[in-house]
């Protein structure tokens, strides 16, 4: 007695799982984002959380639909997401510490007081380094002070 293997239906499951998955990930990361304390920390989980729960849905969906065109989207899709999202969380907490936002009081901010002060040390060397100063000429008649007395 041979039984066979219902394909259709192990397709359905295993994107059940991936689909479930990834709304699972959306659920921890929204619950992070009002859980966490600062900015910070928040922007983080939200960023990996959402980011890993699209991936999940999105291969999810490829898997129950099972046409290769929409695979290359899906994947697509993935990949572009996996490379924007990292890069705007960067970008948006870079200016938020710009704009002085501040940290959790529990923070560790030791390394990063001074990376800002090696930064800070560095962007003034550079700029005494490249900063090129205008000779300085002085006319016999007094220089361009003098203008609106001649005639």
């Amino acid at each position: 007695m041979e039984t066979s293997i219902d394909w259709e239906l192990v397709r359905e499951i295993a994107s059940c799982v991936f689909i479930l998955s990834g709304a699972g990930f959306m659920l921890i990361a929204s619950i992070g984002l009002l859980r966490f304390p600062d900015f910070y920390i928040r922007m983080s989980a939200i960023t990996k959380g959402s980011t890993l729960g699209l991936g999940l849905i999105l291969m999810g969906m490829a898997i129950y639909f099972n046409q290769p065109g929409i695979l290359l989207k899906v994947l697509v899709i993935i990949a572009f997401t996996y490379i924007t999202a990292p890069v705007a969380a960067h970008v948006i907490g870079r200016t938020a510490v710009q704009n002085g936002i501040a940290f959790w009081e529990k923070t560790n901010l030791k390394e990063f007081r001074e990376y800002l002060t090696k930064h800070r040390l560095e962007r003034q060397i550079n700029q005494d380094r490249y900063t090129e100063e205008a000779p300085v000429t002085m006319e016999k008649d007094g220089g361009a002070g003098d203008v609106a007395g001649k005639v």
